[in-house]
């Protein structure tokens, strides 16, 4: 019949990988597909609907406002599917719940979450994708995600916070610095300028008076305890992360007074995915 619309759900999951990777060919070679037939797909998507779903530049695609909404779509038909299947056949197929947090938030706590909740639920796939807060806020309106961890206030009203707890904060120093000396201190922090900690770290060195801390920038938690167990410096970290480093000896903790609020959000839906309906009713118990 003219006007009814037959999308097809591998359609849709070659424009979702061409979303995500905001690129044609890095889909193509991602599915193992040649580009041409991945370009096709999506001019298919785009004649059918009539509307353009991507806008091309020189560095890949970027989505146009009505590719944003179809994105959505999307991965809640993905999500459903994934859902029908776990229930057809749970011996088969488990229930998906995509989770996101920054990686130092997703460090520790996350992991514990996790733990506790899957001796309840065993049938859940679950799985954490770490990001900045930018982008993560992002992935959730697009429905990527299920939920993220974030701290801070949120720019998007279709979200709710379900949620929240209270983190310490510690200061790290390697063992024998010298935190007397306000002046030649070097600060070690993420290189996400977003990051809640790498802010604690930089408030901190103000407070105290430093004078022209030299800062010095690292892409991982990792890369940071390690810096200043090398005696490269100072940082603020989770005091939880701390307590699971008791085995790195070079390295001395201060517990700070300030806490900071994290928050589970989810994004406004008439119906929510089982898996996190299961989830949240876990976090709410805690």
């Amino acid at each position: 019949m003219r006007g009814m619309l037959f999308l097809e759900s591998h359609d849709l999951w070659i424009f979702k990988h061409v979303a995500e990777l905001q690129s044609v060919s890095r889909a193509a070679e991602k599915l193992g597909y040649v580009q041409p037939n991945v370009s096709q797909r999506i001019k298919g998507l785009e004649d059918e609907l009539g509307a353009r779903l991507f806008v091309r530049n020189n560095r890949g695609v970027t989505l146009t406002e009505e590719g944003k909404v179809l994105l959505d779509y999307t991965n809640q038909i993905i999500k459903l599917m994934d859902e029908a299947k776990s229930l057809i056949n749970p011996q088969k197929w488990r229930e998906p719940l995509t989770i996101g947090a920054s990686q130092t938030i997703s460090a520790v706590r996350i992991p514990q979450l996790f733990s506790s909740f899957l001796k309840e639920h065993k049938n859940i796939d679950v799985k954490v994708k770490t990001h900045d807060k930018k982008k993560l806020q992002e992935m959730l309106s697009y429905g990527e995600l299920d939920g993220i961890f974030i701290n801070d206030a949120y720019n998007y009203p279709q979200f709710e916070t379900v949620y929240s707890y209270f983190e310490k904060l510690v200061l790290v120093l390697p063992q024998y610095s010298h935190f007397e000396k306000k002046h030649e201190q070097t600060l070690i922090v993420n290189s996400d300028p977003n990051c809640i900690y790498r802010n604690k770290t930089l408030e901190f060195s103000k407070e105290n008076n430093f004078y022209d801390p030299t800062i010095m920038e690292f892409d991982s938690l990792e890369s940071i305890l390690q810096a200043v167990q090398d005696g490269l410096g100072i940082s603020i970290i989770p005091a939880d992360v701390a307590k699971n480093r008791t085995e790195v000896q070079l390295i001395r903790y201060k517990e700070l007074s300030e806490t900071i609020k994290i928050d589970f959000l989810i994004k406004h839906r008439k119906q929510q995915p089982q898996g996190l309906k299961k989830f949240i009713q876990f976090l709410k118990r805690k």
